[in-house]
């Protein structure tokens, strides 16, 4: 749901601690709250929107001055911290209790800092470890009183066309961009998202989506238990990648794209290590163009470490160490099972996706 209009707060606890989850941050004010999204008024400048995604690994904030004329998304304040919402959904069926309080506690740092942005409208949306919880009734109540706006549990489709826009939409307004159409792979926790298309939505034109479960928390719970992960279990994950990606290439045109672009953490890092960077760097992996050889080199590489060896790479976030051998291998996968040579590695995805859709341009919630 979107929160439109100044953005109030309640106070911090005692002793300067994040406001509890009993303690709404945020509400309807001058503004509505749910429903369909529809486009402000058109403005002057820029419009100033907050965007969440809680996915099955990480939050992150994104605070942005967009302006949908001229095709720019500013950062103000982007975030993200590790909270793995997603641990155990695979095997319980449910949202681990400690899980939910890393989330409630981070959540509560961002609608902080939102009140403090004064973002003109929020959007906070939930992603594939939301869709398969039995509890997450406890998850959108809690929420709600964090935030004081619901949090909306996208389909794949809509998760795929959110991440299309975010990755794409600098793309439309350059002319020496890569070469569309573009398919757009957005590795996650606890699935991957596929979408094909000639440009960002608002240019026109609607891409063509499939959501698959082989997130790299999914599938790290499911196949990769030693460590480092067995043969055998490299080959046990191989097959269920690949055998997603038969029904991805079954539901989608994947050999009329002319781009791969890849988004989200897995990839990113899989970058930063190719690109030899001594420490992360955003501004140097995104855009960046990595090969399939040094992709499949990175990946055999960290399957092949100890969780210990892996804690050493400077470039990799440690709530990233568990999963990065598995989301490296799906990016790995695409990129051989659909005859791509390289991959652009875009940090805009599905965050910056929603704060497009906030601003009035992209697709509809």
């Amino acid at each position: 749901m979107v929160a439109r209009g100044p953005v109030r707060s309640g106070r911090p606890g005692r002793g300067g601690e994040p406001v509890t989850a009993r303690e709404p941050v945020s509400g309807p004010v001058n503004g509505t709250v749910g429903g369909p999204l529809e486009a402000p008024a058109s403005r002057a400048a820029p419009v100033r929107v907050a965007a969440i995604d809680c996915g099955t690994n990480s939050l992150r904030l994104l605070i942005a001055d967009v302006d949908p004329a001229s095709g720019e998304l500013a950062d103000v304040d982007r975030r993200m911290e590790i909270v793995r919402l997603g641990q155990g959904v695979d095997a319980t069926g449910r949202l681990a209790a400690d899980a939910l309080e890393r989330t409630f506690r981070v959540l509560s740092e961002y609608a902080l800092a939102i009140e403090a942005s004064s973002a003109h409208a929020v959007r906070m949306v939930a992603t594939s470890a939301t869709r398969d919880a039995a509890n997450a009734d406890e998850f959108v109540r809690r929420v709600t009183g964090i935030l004081g706006i619901a949090p909306e549990v996208l389909t794949g489709d809509q998760e795929a066309a959110l991440a299309f826009t975010g990755a794409t939409a600098e793309l439309a307004h350059r002319n020496d961009g890569p070469a569309p159409p573009f398919l757009v792979t957005d590795i996650g926790g606890g699935s991957t998202e596929f979408v094909i298309g000639a440009g960002a939505p608002a240019a026109g034109g609607q891409p063509t989506a499939i959501s698959v479960d082989i997130g790299c928390v999914r599938l790290t719970e499911r196949h990769l238990h030693s460590d480092p992960p067995l043969g055998a279990q490299i080959t046990a994950a191989t097959a269920d990648i690949d055998a997603a990606l038969s029904v991805v290439a079954a539901k989608i045109p994947v050999t009329s794209a002319r781009t791969l672009v890849g988004l989200a953490g897995s990839v990113t890092t899989v970058a930063a290590i190719a690109l030899g960077l001594p420490r992360y760097d955003a501004a140097r992996t995104h855009h960046a163009v990595i090969s399939a050889s040094d992709v499949s080199a990175v990946t055999a590489d960290l399957l092949g470490r100890s969780r210990l060896d892996r804690a050493s790479i400077s470039v990799l976030h440690p709530g990233r160490i568990d999963v990065i051998g598995a989301g490296a291998l799906v990016l790995d996968r695409v990129l051989a099972r659909f005859g791509f040579s390289d991959v652009l590695v875009s940090e805009h995805d599905i965050l910056d996706g929603i704060a497009w859709s906030v601003a009035g341009s992209g697709p509809p919630p």
